[in-house]
């Protein structure tokens, strides 16, 4: 059974718990560019939108990897860069379309969320409940569908207030 860190950016209040806890969790130290979520927020007004991978069911990342660097885990259901076959080339980065895989800035290797196998630290810390780890069976497509339009519309709102 996968599951998948659902976002709810309505309760989301900008606090970088998550990212915190993200970071110490993979990379030892409390640094959100380090991190595997972000928050994306707007600058004149408080909008603040959580991204991190949805462990899509056909993933660009891993279809434009050209060393087959990334693979889905059989227990979590999440997919995982192999750092030792990734060359940092940036196809993954550019194709994901919620810009939730990036290159380490030392490491130079994709990094994204790998849902610390099975127990997502920035769910255990997120008070405002914004993410929440669930079952892709008890919410359903439909559900899924609508949180994913959600996400799409705070980005653009993101985006588009950055623009001004």
């Amino acid at each position: 059974m996968n599951k998948i860190i659902m976002i709810d950016p309505d309760k989301c209040t900008g606090c970088g718990q998550c990212e915190m806890s993200c970071s110490l969790k993979h990379e030892g130290e409390c640094n959100p560019t380090l991190s595997r979520i972000k928050i994306a927020k707007g600058t004149s007004v408080f909008i603040s939108v959580p991204v991190t991978c949805q462990q899509c069911g056909t993933p660009l990342c891993m279809e434009v990897c050209p060393v087959n660097a990334i693979h889905r885990d059989s227990e979590t259901g999440a997919y995982i860069v192999d750092a030792e076959r990734c060359v940092g080339c940036r196809l993954c980065e550019m194709a994901c379309p919620l810009g939730a895989i990036e290159i380490h800035p030392d490491k130079h290797v994709a990094i994204k969320c790998d849902l610390c196998d099975g127990e997502p630290i920035c769910v255990k810390f997120c008070l405002p409940e914004a993410l929440t780890y669930v079952s892709e069976e008890k919410i359903g497509f439909a559900r899924r569908r609508e949180a994913i339009k959600k996400l799409s519309r705070g980005l653009e709102e993101v985006i588009l207030e950055s623009a001004r």
